[in-house]
């Protein structure tokens, strides 16, 4: 099957186009020229070259093509560069759509998010518009929101990596955040969920027509909380570390007044929606892949070091 993946250069997306690969499938991929590079078995895919606000690179890419991913997603907006929530997780997925009807590519698989919702943050909002866009469309699709996704990103943005370098490897205290003003039990909760078992479910999905029309949410086998993770990602690494309680409402007071400056580690919206919690069943990764997700422990962190 020759499979039309939008947004295959990233951490996530590099991942999904090595599950295509040994499944037996094509990769086309829309790339621009400054990320061709990055792929690491470009002779394995087809390549059109372009972004995702140009119709003609889009249809390239969908030409001859039985399926397409659509995986393209930020955290954060950098509104001069044009780069914002708005172009990239809904305008990408409506022209996507409008070539895929015309170029007959029937069957759709949407990256989303866990915890996507209207009203909501900004990123949350068009996540949630383009699931609905997806759902209107006519086509046969696939809804996917995975919780946090960790594992080896070879030098790309990650959860484990960010927290290795912000919070563990610095020699000062690490942040363990929490809702409210007492930290007992009121940790931030998620479900970190492996890349590998993420990708093999959309690869999966591909040939199984009980997917068609359904929504997964997708998290590995734990629900931690952020104080956790930093305990297994300094036991991963060999670093003893102290953590010290914050409400992630100072946080947000922070976030506030300085998160337009680049160098802040996090904007408001994503402290938002940290509070909110991140977590998922991984029931439906076992569904769809035939295996236990793996967990968040030391020997699958191993690439920290």
């Amino acid at each position: 099957m020759q499979v039309a993946l939008f947004g295959g250069t990233g951490f996530v997306g590099s991942y999904l186009v090595d599950a295509l690969i040994a499944a037996g499938h094509t990769p086309s991929l829309l790339v621009r020229d400054s990320s061709a590079s990055k792929l690491r078995d470009a002779e394995k895919c087809r390549l059109a070259y372009g972004d995702i606000s140009s119709e003609p690179a889009i249809e390239s890419t969908l030409t001859d093509c039985n399926a397409l991913i659509y995986n393209i997603g930020i955290l954060r907006e950098y509104r001069k560069q044009g780069i914002t929530f708005e172009e990239l997780q809904y305008r990408g997925v409506e022209r996507v759509i409008d070539a895929a009807k015309r170029c007959n590519v029937s069957r759709v698989l949407l990256m989303s998010s866990n915890g996507v919702k209207q009203p909501g943050t900004a990123y949350q909002e068009t996540k949630f518009r383009a699931e609905e866009l997806v759902n209107k469309s006519g086509l046969q699709f696939t809804v996917f929101r995975p919780s946090v996704i960790f594992g080896n990103s070879h030098g790309l943005q990650e959860i484990s990596s960010q927290l290795y370098n912000d919070l563990v490897k610095p020699p000062i205290p690490a942040v363990g955040f929490h809702t409210g003003w007492n930290p007992t039990g009121n940790g931030v909760v998620m479900s970190p969920v492996h890349v590998t078992d993420v990708a093999d479910a959309f690869v999966a999905a591909l040939t199984n027509d009980e997917s068609i029309g359904k929504t997964y949410l997708l998290g590995g086998p734990e629900v931690l909380t952020w104080t956790e993770m930093i305990h297994r990602i300094a036991t991963a690494t060999g670093c003893n570390k102290w953590i010290l309680p914050m409400p992630i409402g100072v946080m947000k007071f922070g976030a506030t007044l300085f998160d337009w400056l680049p160098f802040f580690p996090a904007t408001r919206d994503q402290l938002t929606m940290l509070a909110e919690g991140n977590t998922a069943d991984p029931a439906e990764i076992e569904l769809l892949t035939g295996r236990s997700p793996l967990p968040f422990l030391p020997e699958n962190l191993s690439y920290l070091r």
